[in-house]
């Protein structure tokens, strides 16, 4: 009141105060105290369309981290008798041909300590992050689904003579899961437009300054990882419900395993 020059004094009982100001400036200081309510007054938050539970995301980011390199040591000893790279790879002809488990092989695949580390860092990174809203065993099924889908759509639309290994289309699908779970379920949600599409520019700008890479860098994988991934976290969000689950968990997560290592068994024949 004083910064307004309207002259007035505070009395308090110890239980509510008082401002008392001169009866002529009654009406005006009434108006400064509405208007001040109003400019501070906090804007009730959207109710975002789902709640969710979080959860432990380092268990599927422990497994994730032993799996890519049990079979990087593997890979390296030629176990089996067998080349891990020629037999586990993204080959677009052998894929046209019905060699699906490639698609899934490939991921666990990498061309060096900095390809693998790379890998490691980001997967683990955008694998906590999904982990903490989608539960371990859940997410690493759905970015081993998607992320094989996503490679059987980037080399269905290359030429036959595509190869590529490693793990960051999964890594990029693990991204676009986050995205697409955080976006669709309004866990960001204001009141203004672009809050809600922050989950999208965001997860844009991640794959813009991380997947785009050198010469080498198959962004095509990296873009298919992103927008299915992106689908699949929309999905999440209708089926959440039964997402918390710790029996849901444990069984997506087992599963997840099993995809991977009968897309293994599959591609060195160990049965023969």
């Amino acid at each position: 009141m004083h910064s307004l020059n309207i002259p007035c004094e505070v009395l308090s009982d110890g239980l509510r105060s008082v401002v008392v100001v001169p009866e002529k400036q009654r009406e005006r200081a009434k108006y400064e105290i509405w208007q001040y309510e109003q400019e501070n007054r906090q804007q009730a938050r959207p109710a975002s369309r789902i709640t969710p539970v979080i959860q432990n995301g380092v268990p599927g980011v422990v497994v994730y981290l032993i799996v890519i390199s049990i079979v990087a040591l593997l890979a390296g000893d030629g176990t089996f008798g067998r080349n891990w790279l020629s037999v586990g790879r993204v080959d677009g002809v052998l894929i046209r041909d019905g060699e699906w488990w490639r698609t899934v092989t490939a991921l666990t695949l990498h061309g060096g300590l900095t390809h693998f580390a790379g890998n490691a860092g980001f997967g683990a990174l955008f694998g906590m992050m999904a982990g903490r809203v989608l539960g371990s065993g859940v997410t690493w099924l759905t970015v081993v689904i998607a992320s094989g889908v996503a490679n059987l759509i980037n080399t269905l639309l290359l030429e036959s003579t595509h190869r590529a290994i490693g793990a960051s289309t999964a890594v990029f699908a693990t991204l676009g899961l986050v995205a697409g779970f955080v976006w669709r379920g309004e866990l960001m949600k204001q009141d203004r437009w672009p809050y809600r599409i922050g989950p999208i520019v965001g997860g844009v700008a991640l794959l813009a300054y991380t997947g785009t890479g050198n010469a080498n860098t198959d962004v095509g994988a990296h873009l298919c990882g992103f927008v299915v991934g992106f689908f699949a976290g929309i999905l999440m969000t209708v089926v959440y419900r039964y997402i918390p689950s710790l029996k849901v968990q444990r069984a997506s997560g087992l599963l997840a395993i099993f995809i991977v290592i009968f897309a293994w068994t599959t591609a060195l024949r160990l049965w023969d």
